[in-house]
């Protein structure tokens, strides 16, 4: 019962504070912090057992009949992969509680209501290993994320929050559609319908079906990455989102489109992944050097953020796409640091914002005499962003770009480009923001106590991916293995020589 107590957890805690909105705000915030200090306990039990059972492939299972009419069931499952965001998850959704003390004011019970629904969607997203009940969680997490969004944003808030839901939505409905036509296409096979996760692996169908249902799987984990030209959604998002809003959609979110690629795309239709694997790298290295460039032309530091996020999560569709297990716990790798570095550098712009009202670099200068422990912190996360040695960040992209190489070296070259341009614009922003001449205005206050624990914890995390990233791998190598389902994909690259023929090489453990 424990996996199907992770979704509850944050969902009866929605329902709590709805209630206690009517009582009083504190008892509201408190609430929340308690509903997601349970649901880590109850995840701390689910992480006791490391490694599957003999012959089974995930760590826990929880499975029970939903509509049998239809093979549809409520299906739980738990492996590392989805072990490691959902710690990922709690961590960052506490610390969105814990920001938003004294930010939100308004209508602070139905506040924490929709980021605790977010969260209960965000937790079922990683758990369910049925596709329909899959679908329903994508679904239920973009609801409440919108309404963060367009009722405690910024200046354009119905109109990011309308293109958010506008580009998950539309093109949630087209996986919905490859999903019934997955289970339709089981069914013709095998004569029986289900929409289990397990039963519709290996379904037998011909190459050209399975490059649709797989481009219909693509393109919802692609807009939600996101991955260029399907962007358009994230920067006027960040933008106009509250500070929890973006650190949930930068840190968590986005990593659901990873999961699905991980989860879904590479294992459900390897064959017509590894031939989309060309066009796929090609995504990645745009979205590297497009995001960067971008970057770099902001004035509006939120952006700035946003932005870089787009160039760091290409990395992701290298890693998924070059076919090795190195590039695979590289690609997991950023994925974990992104979240934390990230979502720190919008915890610093939200505060920023919160002292000075504008987030227009134009405005700001001279911050590291008047604050310098805001300053300090951040020129700590602008070197995880450019990639120093010893921090998860580094790590995450090291991997990704040595696993890219055996597939594609030009994608691996242009990738590494992407590394050079991104610490330009974290040096400029230190510049602009912190070393330049200072403003008119008066000085602003420092961090306060709360917000340096929270970064206090984030800087601790960061270095501890980058020193000690051993747990991580021995945790997520079965896993990341397992999702390579072909021998003859598990660690396939293009041969140069060979043009597109698969080769094999090893696999790597990355722990003694």
């Amino acid at each position: 019962m424990i996996l199907p107590a992770l979704i509850l957890v944050p969902i009866l805690g929605a329902c709590l504070a709805w209630l206690l909105g009517r009582v009083s705000d504190r008892a509201v915030r408190w609430s929340a912090i308690g509903t997601l200090g349970l649901d880590a306990v109850l995840l701390a039990c689910a992480s006791v057992r490391l490694t599957p059972p003999p012959g089974a492939r995930w760590l826990l299972s929880w499975h029970r009949p939903w509509i049998p009419e239809f093979g549809i069931g409520l299906r739980f499952d738990l492996d590392g992969l989805s072990l490691l965001l959902l710690w990922l998850t709690l961590l960052l959704s506490v610390i969105a509680v814990v920001i938003s003390w004294r930010e939100i004011t308004a209508h602070v019970g139905f506040f924490h209501v929709n980021l605790l629904a977010t969260v209960g969607g965000i937790i079922g997203v990683f758990l369910a290993t049925d596709l329909f009940l899959f679908f329903f969680f994508w679904e239920l997490m973009l609801v409440p994320m919108y309404l963060l969004v367009v009722l405690w944003g910024h200046e354009r808030r119905l109109y990011a929050g309308i293109k958010f839901f506008l580009f998950t939505q539309g093109s949630g409905l087209v996986m919905l559609v490859a999903i019934l036509a997955l289970a339709l296409a089981h069914r013709a096979a095998t004569g029986t319908l289900t929409f289990a996760y397990d039963a519709l692996l290996g379904t037998p169908m011909s190459e050209g079906t399975a490059m649709l249902l797989m481009l219909g799987f693509f393109l919802a984990f692609a807009v939600k990455l996101p991955v260029v030209p399907l962007h358009n959604w994230l920067p006027d998002t960040h933008t106009q989102a509250p500070t929890a809003g973006s650190v949930l959609l930068a840190g968590v979110l986005l990593k659901t489109g990873a999961y699905g690629l991980l989860r879904f795309v590479v294992p459900l239709f390897p064959e017509a992944a590894h031939r989309f694997t060309p066009v796929a790298l090609a995504l990645g290295v745009l979205g590297i050097l497009y995001g960067a460039l971008l970057a770099m032309g902001q004035n509006d530091m939120k952006r700035l953020v946003a932005y870089s996020s787009i160039s760091h999560l290409g990395f992701v569709l290298l890693g998924v796409f070059a076919w090795n297990a190195l590039a695979l716990q590289g690609a997991l790798m950023q994925m974990v640091a992104h979240g934390l570095s990230t979502g720190a550098l919008f915890i610093l712009v939200g505060a920023l914002q919160d002292r000075l009202h504008t987030r227009d670099m134009r405005e700001m200068g001279g911050f590291w005499t008047s604050m310098p422990r805001l300053s300090a912190i951040a020129l700590f996360f602008a070197i995880a962003w450019l990639g120093l040695p010893g921090l998860g960040n580094f790590l995450g992209e090291f991997l990704t770009l040595s696993g890219t190489w055996r597939s594609s070296p030009a994608a691996a070259v242009l990738g590494a480009a992407g590394l050079v341009m991104s610490a330009l614009y974290a040096l400029l922003m230190m510049q602009r923001v912190f070393f330049g001449p200072p403003p008119a205005r008066a000085p602003a206050a420092d961090l306060g106590p709360r917000q340096l624990g929270v970064m206090a914890v984030l800087v601790v995390c960061v270095i501890a991916l980058g020193i000690y990233p051993q747990p991580v791998f021995r945790v997520s190598e079965p896993s990341l293995f397992r999702l390579l389902p072909s021998p003859s994909l598990q660690t396939a690259s293009l041969d140069p020589q060979d043009g597109e023929r698969p080769r094999a090489q090893p696999f790597v453990p990355w722990h003694p």
